[in-house]
């Protein structure tokens, strides 16, 4: 057993909108609320998604509550075991209707928007989207299924761009297709597009009325791509609304504990999850990742002990139960956050690379790649490190239409071989390899909380540096930093660092 410590902050265990709207008057705008509870809509039937205009060609209205059922549980982040948990659901509707085109659709595109297969190397996964293709060719579809359809195809080959397009043109002719929106505000994350983001969702917003199911949500995902965009403020009140209407929406409380990491409100944040976590933790699918942004303001605040703690009763249970890609890089990154930090991590490494191990080869986000790489090198496996190397550089060489491996060559690869280099003791090294893509890595996703461990790497590197042009790197990277984030207890930390080796004079 490791010895854990009790801390105060340790949890309990276990577009910018525009100035006016062009369309007053002709859209009703989403309201206010003034309500502090949620109501739970029926499932909807057949009928009733044909009378809200997004009509399903089902031959059973209980293959259209399950549809429903499984939506309602991926846009709130949480397997609902009343209504069966996701995969209870995807089950049962493939019983109701097995050749309902859009529970073959909606079933292949929460595989595929989790990360963690792909048809490349996954045999069962590319004949499940292949009879889904077929499916769609032997009924008379409407044009929005079929697009749906056509999307998670594209998406399949890892056309990511292709795919938002896609699910952008059902969505001007659809604004209330919560798959669509969602699939799309899924992989413009992937992709780093974090504008097309935020507008995906002003576009429809307008049309998210109180009276639809799963309305309040929508501020939820409106106020992160707000959030990443850096329109605080809006990103703030939009996400407060969505907690006042249900304060479990954990993708809501995920956004507010992204705006204070963003502005090193580091006790507010503290606060704020402290005072939350009784309705969020029950969040399956979600609550590591909440958990992981507590721990970073705990490694903010040079609390390790405690950040240790979450990662302990929290983090990694979660990846061990789950095996879930979010939970796969909120472990690594913890870790190597609190690597650089120069806290001891034990064999808690170990613990990762058993989950991440067997994705080496998957070369699905360059993303997950960078995080597979740092449980690797962390847990000193210098086999698997170099698979995943090999395996990337030759996918980079044979791109085809995969929007990943297209930016593998310029990107990926030197990432990953600046973690080499970080792991090999070579500072130079990775400064020379970081600095030139520094402003590319929002190409490979992720939140900018996210890709800050990246940031933090090559401030590190820099300080260690030999050559004293690289040092200067340091302290310029440091200025850029300090005015970003002027109460940030971190870079003031690596600003000591910083004049104690006479960088700053």
């Amino acid at each position: 057993m490791r010895e854990r410590r009790e801390r105060p902050d340790r949890p309990g265990a276990r577009t910018p909108p525009p100035p006016g709207n062009p369309l007053a008057g002709h859209l009703p705008a989403p309201q206010t609320p003034t309500c502090t509870m949620a109501v739970s809509a029926p499932l909807r039937d057949c009928q009733a998604w044909k009378d809200a205009g997004l009509p399903l060609s089902a031959s059973s209205n209980e293959a259209c509550r399950l549809f429903d059922a499984t939506l309602t549980q991926y846009v709130k982040w949480t397997n609902d075991q009343s209504l069966g948990g996701i995969e209870g659901c995807l089950s049962k509707l493939k019983a109701a209707d097995p050749t309902f085109a859009m529970g073959h659709a909606i079933a292949n595109g929460l595989v595929l928007i989790g990360t963690g297969r792909s048809v490349r190397l996954d045999k069962e996964l590319d004949l499940a989207v292949k009879t889904m293709v077929e499916i769609s060719k032997t009924q008379p579809l409407t044009q929005r299924e079929r697009l749906h359809v056509s999307a998670v195809e594209t998406f399949a080959k890892g056309n990511f761009p292709r795919a938002c397009e896609l699910w952008e043109e059902i969505l001007r002719d659809h604004p209330t297709d919560m798959l669509a929106l969602k699939f799309s505000h899924d992989a413009y994350f992937y992709l780093g597009y974090q504008e097309q983001m935020r507008d995906s969702v002003a576009r429809v917003y307008p049309f998210w009325t109180p009276d639809i199911p799963l309305s309040s949500y929508v501020k939820g995902i409106y106020s992160f791509g707000l959030m990443e965009t850096n329109f605080y403020d809006r990103a703030e009140k939009l996400a407060k609304e969505a907690l006042s209407i249900n304060p479990t929406d954990a993708w809501s409380v995920h956004t507010v504990a992204h705006i204070h990491e963003m502005r090193a409100e580091v006790q507010d944040g503290l606060e704020f999850m402290r005072h939350s976590e009784t309705h969020w933790k029950d969040s399956d699918m979600l609550a590591c990742h909440n958990y992981w942004h507590w721990a970073l303001y705990l490694i903010e605040k040079g609390e390790y002990e405690a950040a240790l703690t979450i990662c302990d009763d929290h983090i990694l249970p979660s990846l061990q139960a789950s095996g879930a890609m979010l939970d796969v890089v909120d472990s690594c990154s913890i870790l190597y956050r609190l690597q650089m930090e120069g806290v001891p991590v034990g064999e808690r490494w170990q613990d990762v690379l058993s989950v991440t191990q067997k994705h080496s080869r998957d070369h699905i986000l360059l993303f997950n790649d960078a995080h597979f790489l740092m449980a690797s090198l962390g847990a000193r496996d210098p086999q698997t490190t170099q698979e995943l190397l090999t395996t990337l550089q030759d996918a980079s060489e044979s791109p085809g239409e995969n929007c990943q491996h297209l930016l593998a060559h310029d990107v990926g690869l030197p990432l990953c071989q600046a973690l080499v280099e970080a792991q090999n003791g070579n500072p130079d090294r990775v400064v020379e390899l970081l600095l030139p893509i520094r402003y590319r890595l929002v190409q490979i996703g992720g939140s900018n909380a996210q890709r800050d461990v990246f940031n933090q790497l090559l401030i590190h590197a820099a300080l260690n540096c030999s050559s004293g042009i690289h040092k200067n790197v340091a302290r310029s990277l440091l200025m850029e930093r300090d005015a970003l984030k002027p109460n940030s207890p971190l870079t003031e930390r690596l600003i000591r660092k910083a004049a104690a080796v006479h960088l700053l004079q």
